[in-house]
């Protein structure tokens, strides 16, 4: 499967190197609005094509799928583009924050007869696999409350994750993970509450979510631009919890099963996501597989990040349509 990235942002370096280290890809094409940047980052990378532009990709026929990394206000834009443009679409996270745009993307990805995939890469991974299968076997019984948190520190009042106009904030930039992995736990949220902080030209810098899932589970999550490193997630049952200290990343995957007074370390072997994320979007659009992600989850994800929004906005429950 001859690939095109569309960018050349810091979380390509992520993307290529397991896409380096996929069975069936390869990296073909690169583009940026700068063609001397597109060159050196080519040079650097290792990839065969350079364009200055990121149409003049996308006209390339032997580009049969582009990986879309450019800021989130971007994203459903040149997917639609590339779309449109008969090419497979794989678009980092989140995919949109709007639902009447992401469900615009598939629609257009069904009349092009493609693939459109949005790229939570940790649903990959078998750590992520292994925790649905343990929850999914009782192994703490009926589930009460999830717990999720993702943050970090972004110090420079440049990054597009500080910039309004670019979609920027917590709850887009890191948040969806901890959206994202109740969602997988707990099915579609039914009503959800919300607090944000606004920092940088207006994004949330800090933002909390409560969510309201079917069979009374519950679900709190905090996520930040303005905290230190952290990233966790915890399932809580009337008979134990499964906590993983790296949900999100997967580098050292670890579950810890704590029932009865004891930790069961339950360990597995580390596994590039990027890798297992490229390797499925490629045999799917072979028709060798069945794509992990699709429309359903895109759409379900944008429902619950734009009700989060509202309900930050407007310092009111929301109910989940």
């Amino acid at each position: 499967m001859r690939w095109g990235v569309v960018s050349t942002a810091q979380i390509n370096r992520l993307f290529l190197s397991g896409a380096r280290e996929a069975r069936g890809v390869e990296i073909l094409a690169v583009a940026s609005r700068d063609a001397a940047r597109a060159r050196q980052y080519a040079r650097e990378q290792g990839i065969e094509r350079a364009y200055g532009d990121y149409d003049a990709l996308l006209a390339d026929p032997e580009v049969e799928a582009v990986y879309v990394s450019l800021p989130n206000s971007l994203h459903v834009e040149w997917s639609m583009r590339a779309l449109a443009a008969g090419k497979h679409v794989l678009c980092e996270k989140p995919l949109g924050r709007r639902v009447a745009e992401v469900s615009a993307a598939f629609e257009l990805a069904e009349r092009q007869g493609r693939l459109l995939m949005e790229a939570f890469m940790y649903r990959h991974n078998p750590q992520t696999r292994r925790l649905v299968e343990l929850v999914a076997a009782g192994a703490v019984g009926r589930v009460r409350t999830i717990r999720a948190a993702f943050g970090f520190l972004a110090a420079d009042p440049a990054d597009v994750r500080l910039s309004a106009g670019l979609d920027g904030g917590a709850l887009m930039d890191v948040g969806c993970y901890c959206v994202s992995g109740a969602r997988l736990l707990a099915g579609e949220p039914q009503r959800v509450s919300a607090e944000q902080v606004l920092g940088g030209d207006g994004v949330d810098v800090s933002f909390i979510g409560t969510m309201r899932f079917p069979d009374d589970v519950l679900a709190h999550f905090d996520a930040g631009l303005a905290v230190a490193n952290r990233d966790e997630l915890e399932v809580v049952g009337e008979q134990g919890s499964l906590f993983l200290d790296d949900p999100w990343h997967c580098r050292e995957p670890v579950i810890q099963l704590r029932r009865d007074g004891e930790v069961e370390l339950i360990e597995l072997a580390a596994v590039d996501s990027y890798r297992l994320q490229a390797e499925n979007f490629s045999a799917a659009i072979r028709g060798l597989q069945a794509p992990l992600l699709g429309r359903e989850d895109a759409l379900g994800q944008a429902i619950a990040i734009e009700a989060l929004y509202e309900a930050a906005d407007s310092g009111r429950a929301v109910a989940v349509r």
